[in-house]
């Protein structure tokens, strides 16, 4: 079996390139592993790497070195091939994906304990044929990540700084709503709506949390549905809403229900984001996937860990 260290050596504040080698050079040292390093150049990069070494039909471990949009792009690049598993060793600002794992988060920091963890399947968004680990958002959310990164350099903000001064900037500047035709399993719904967004995990936005009952292999998905809201309501709900307390909130300014397929129709770009990556189109179709993620991690971990019960 081969072990694969996919690097991006320009996630998060430091160059982890050296560290990940060293790491690598201790597990063949250590357990005869086969290891290889390599790294990735300019965006998509990983994914090409992770689906041609997967398409040879050996049996791989790819360990994702980088933030969330490094993990993105190797799970796009090997969902569905039965000989690949991934995990991630996290370099990244943020890191929202292994919030989800609680406690053993901070494990996944050394690969000695992740090379012999067990394999387990993750549901997967399908999303315009792409893939999606934790949340697909459109609208107000998907604009503040699209914008983020503008704000990620400014000392003292960290991940979750920058995001929250994004959202500053975007509900600010510019309407929150877009005139949108949303289809929810076959059923339109016109209107303005602010956001979209549709959750297999918890974990967005440096740290946000809409649905904390979402669990990431029980083949449900859940959907945050906020048609067109003011500023000031905006204002006033974006706490409860980033700590997962949509019950709390009125239910004709929030919805979240377990849509089989949700479709979004616009005259103009819908901003979307896939695990911190953004596209822009016209129109948008979310769904579960037919694909499933082979994972491992630490001994004992679970991607449900942090999830509420309903």
């Amino acid at each position: 079996m081969r072990h694969i260290f996919i690097i991006n050596p320009n996630a998060g504040k430091k160059d982890a390139t050296a560290a990940i080698y060293e790491m690598a050079d201790r597990l063949r040292d250590r357990h005869g592993l086969e290891c290889t390093c390599m790294l990735t150049d300019r965006p998509g990069g990983a994914t090409e790497m992770a689906r041609r070494i997967a398409e040879s039909g050996q049996e791989v471990r790819f360990y994702a070195c980088g933030g969330d949009g490094t993990i993105h792009e190797v799970a796009q690049g090997i969902a569905g091939f039965a000989n690949a598993a991934m995990t991630c060793i996290p370099c990244g600002t943020g890191n929202d994906f292994l919030k989800n794992f609680g406690p053993d988060a901070v494990k996944f920091a050394d690969a000695e304990n992740l090379w012999d963890g067990e394999v387990f399947p993750l549901d997967l968004i399908d999303c315009n044929g792409n893939i999606c680990l934790t949340i697909a958002c459109n609208g107000v959310d998907a604009r503040v990540a699209d914008s983020v990164h503008r704000y990620s350099g400014t000392p003292l903000l960290g991940g979750r700084g920058s995001y929250l001064a994004s959202v500053v900037m975007n509900v600010l500047l510019r309407p929150i709503a877009r005139k949108w035709e949303v289809i929810i399993d076959g059923v339109p719904q016109g209107g303005e709506f602010s956001l979209v967004s549709m959750c297999n995990g918890r974990y967005y936005g440096g740290g946000s949390t809409p649905v904390p009952e979402a669990r990431m292999d029980d083949g449900i998905l859940h959907t945050v549905i906020i048609k067109k809201i003011g500023k000031s309501t905006f204002a006033r709900l974006f706490g409860p809403y980033s700590d997962g307390k949509y019950r709390e909130l009125p239910p004709d300014l929030i919805q979240v229900v377990t849509a089989g397929e949700v479709r979004i129709r616009a005259d103009e770009d819908i901003v979307t984001c896939l695990d911190g990556e953004c596209f822009h189109s016209r129109e948008v179709v979310m769904k579960l996937s037919d694909k499933k993620l082979n994972f491992f991690g630490p001994k004992g971990c679970d991607p449900n860990a942090t999830a509420m019960g309903i």
